[in-house]
């Protein structure tokens, strides 16, 4: 299959795994909250969330993206092997260090956490420890998306990952329903995360020619990896500085407790779906931009690239964010029937906006990786995660979750604007032309289907609350798209919906033959 192929079939897979998700997470995340209990679920979100803020790969993965899809593009496969086995070596270096730091870590939670009862600190161990040596397996094995990606096999990387989503869900609803508790849902995740990582090796074994040359030793290329990978470590310290640490300050300095962690998870649950489905698609240009630059044609080539990808984003990401704002409470209150959760609305609105200004310059934050000028990215996220943590003290003290979201809000736009502003510096991208071929093009199109979306929702005479949030939905969709067609879609825009239109009908018509 080649390139083009690859990519489409790639995304479409992409796109098909996040509607899965987002579906079953929706009826599944409200249902397993309901089982284990909130202040449980309020303890699986702080256990992440400290794992996380170790278990990072210290750039690696950045680096083995960009090394490894520069040797495919310019035909040295010699290289990229001896590269990955040099990786391979620094992965269980850092695993061991990793080691010891959740071991210190264990024994601090009962410092670090004095609002806990101690019967919440018990549960909490337990589920560290399930997710600790979980994440000290699959350590080693996070470049495996990176290698899959630099060969362009995006349909099986996809496939691997919709397996994983799957079989995440179907384990952890078997699980309850048979009487386990809350050590269920990180257990179910561990089993599916390695087997995940067997698929994967599987796939780069059979599929690729990467066989990494583990006797492979040079001082100068180790040089590189760390000058690329310190930067794009700081970039992920910052990031963890942002999501990651959010609940551990809310369970710290907050009255809520478990409570606000848990309202706080679910937000930054439903950001994650907006995040997912705007960026399902970028890693797989990684190649094609890397292509782009070492052909020389970056002037002519990467603009009209961002500029279609990133139309393509805000048109999705458009959809979701203006969807929730609209419909967003309803769902909380209405449907899930949680008032107890009725400021996740709020904290979700928080945490999605800023993504609607970040992830269509998606093109141009992997060019800075390509191009090794990630330190202008580490820079602009130590400034982003220094303003999370300055706001986020005193505001998740006194407003607890929605405090600590909006801290984020703010961290974010000033993140923002300084991507921006390092895209038309560093990169010499006419970010001006960017943003009046997509924002200045499809912003007006989202304020008038909100518009309605808020009419159609006032004016609706169904009473039931289900049906009527279903007819709700389906006339804001409706009305999203004929607005985007008639006033926002370019020509490009209106064929490709036209073709995934004229492929959905030639399959059901296949379907009823």
């Amino acid at each position: 299959m080649n390139s083009s192929k690859q990519i489409k079939f790639g995304a479409m897979m992409s796109y098909f795994a996040i509607v899965v998700n987002i579906v079953a997470g929706l009826v599944y995340t409200p249902w397993m909250i309901t089982k284990i209990g909130q202040g449980n679920y309020g303890l699986y979100t702080i256990a992440s969330s400290l794992i996380t803020l170790f278990v990072m790969d210290f750039g690696m993965s950045a680096a083995v993206g960009r090394f490894v899809s520069l040797y495919v593009a310019k035909g040295e496969q010699n290289k990229a092997n001896d590269f990955m086995g040099l990786v391979y070596k620094l992965y269980m270096a850092l695993d061991a260090i990793i080691f010891v730091a959740l071991v210190v870590a264990y024994f601090l939670i009962e410092t670090i956490y004095k609002n806990l009862t101690p019967d919440e600190i018990h549960t909490l161990k337990g589920l560290y420890i399930i997710v600790a040596i979980y994440s000290l397996v699959q350590f080693p094995f996070m470049n495996l998306n990176g290698i899959l990606t630099a060969y362009e096999k995006f349909v099986q990387l996809k496939a691997c990952d919709l397996f994983h989503k799957v079989f995440i869900i179907f384990s952890v609803v078997a699980a309850l329903l048979l009487g386990f508790g809350v050590e269920a849902l990180v257990t179910a995740n561990a089993v599916s995360g390695i087997l995940t990582i067997l698929l994967k090796l599987l796939v780069i074994r059979r599929r690729t020619a990467m066989r990494a040359n583990f006797r492979f030793f040079d001082k100068s290329l180790l040089k590189d990896i760390f000058g690329f990978s310190i930067w794009t470590t700081v970039t992920a310290l910052m990031q963890r500085m942002i999501f990651n640490i959010t609940p551990t300050i809310i369970a710290a300095v907050s009255a809520t407790g478990s409570v606000g962690t848990a309202i706080f998870g679910l937000a930054s649950t439903i950001e994650g779906y907006v995040y997912t489905f705007a960026t399902a698609i970028n890693g797989m240009f990684m190649p094609r931009i890397s292509k782009i630059v070492v052909s020389g044609k970056k002037e002519e080539e990467l603009l009209p690239l961002m500029v279609k990808i990133g139309r393509l984003q805000l048109i999705i990401t458009g959809l979701i964010t203006v969807g929730f704002i609209t419909f967003g409470r309803t769902f909380v209150i209405d449907i899930w029937n949680k008032p107890d959760f009725a400021d996740t609305y709020i904290c979700a609105v928080l945490l999605i906006v800023p993504s609607m200004f970040y992830l269509p310059m998606q093109i141009a934050n992997t060019t800075l990786i390509v191009e090794n000028k990630v330190r202008w990215q580490a820079v602009i996220f130590i400034i982003t995660g220094a303003a999370n943590i300055v706001f986020s003290l005193p505001l998740s003290k006194y407003f607890g979750a929605i405090g600590a979201s909006a801290s984020i809000c703010i961290a974010y736009f000033i993140r923002n604007i300084l991507m921006a502003v390092t895209h038309y510096k560093v990169l010499k991208i006419d970010m001006p032309a960017f943003f009046k071929q997509v924002y200045l093009k499809l912003m007006p199109q989202l304020i008038l289907a909100s518009a309605l979306g808020f009419l159609c929702q006032r004016f609706n005479p169904v009473t039931n609350r289900y049906l009527s949030f279903l007819i709700n939905g389906a006339v804001f969709v409706l009305f999203y798209f004929a607005i985007m067609w008639v006033k926002g879609f370019n020509e490009y825009e209106k064929d490709l919906a036209l073709g995934v239109f004229r492929k959905l009908t030639r399959k059901l018509k296949k379907g009823r033959s």
